[in-house]
């Protein structure tokens, strides 16, 4: 904000400055010479502004010694998932901020990755579900390429989980009930938006919402577009991460081998 304040109030004096020149200076030459000559004085001033702007820690110096909690073999769920909903459980009682929320990194068809914030909708026996557009660009992903990673990360309990596994399209009459269990701007909100592809601007965004919203006035329930549905993450590797002092963190892995989950002990 300081910033912004500086750059706008260089600018006025700028502007004033311009406009001394035009009383004072009549000859086109004169005026030009003068305007030229100021240039260099206004781009030093916000560009020295803008400098100030840069970090002012160091950032190789902030850690934190985690020193919450402890996490062994023996203090562990036989099932990932049944540890998972313990920490998660967990996380929620400790009032972490947005506990659902999870990074999803998918691969393109050339192997190329990305990642992204999305909410968990569901957890059960079947695995791990979230919903989305799926002509979006991780829609796109997954189903050309239908594996991924998730990690959740709690700092208010010093704890991170990674998983990964196959992902499947969840049945269309799940994605049903899910969507409209979704507030109502929200049901709209899924037909108006092409997610990922490139809009001229948000005034676009706002005009279908409206015309929507007149289009669906007398319907009761808002149908599911085809594009918009949910995802599954069945595990085959789970790993729970516990902060320890000294980096000497506690990490305890799940991986499915011939259709049993076994427990090991990694090294931080």
């Amino acid at each position: 904000m300081l910033f912004i304040f500086v750059a706008i109030l260089c600018s006025a004096l700028y502007s004033l400055l311009i406009y001394i020149c035009l009383l004072y200076y009549p000859e086109p030459k004169s005026r030009k010479a003068f305007v030229i000559s100021l240039a260099p004085t206004y781009i030093f001033i916000i560009l020295g502004k803008s400098s100030s702007m840069a970090l002012t820690h160091n950032i190789a110096d902030i850690r934190v010694n985690y020193r919450k909690h402890a996490l062994t073999e023996d203090s562990v769920a036989g099932h990932p998932i049944e540890q998972f909903k313990v920490w998660l459980q967990e996380a929620i009682e400790a009032q972490a901020e947005e506990p659902t929320a999870l990074v999803l990194s998918t691969v393109n068809a050339a192997g190329k990755p990305s990642a992204r914030v999305v909410l968990l909708k569901g957890v059960d026996a079947q695995g791990f579900s979230f919903y989305t557009n799926y002509n979006s660009r991780k829609g796109q992903e997954l189903d050309q390429h239908p594996y991924a990673s998730l990690t959740f990360f709690w700092p208010a309990l010093e704890r991170q989980v990674r998983i990964e596994g196959k992902v499947g399209r969840v049945s269309p009459q799940e994605s049903d009930a899910y969507f409209h269990s979704r507030p109502r701007g929200s049901q709209i909100g899924a037909w108006v938006s092409p997610q990922s592809q490139v809009i001229p601007s948000r005034q676009v965004l706002e005009q279908r919402e409206m015309e929507l919203a007149e289009e669906f006035a007398g319907t009761e329930l808002v149908p599911r577009p085809e594009h918009w549905g949910g995802f599954r993450l069945e595990p085959d590797y789970v790993e729970f991460w516990q902060g320890r002092p000294s980096r000497l963190h506690d990490r305890i892995a799940y991986e499915l081998e011939n259709g049993i989950w076994q427990v090991k002990r990694l090294a931080p």
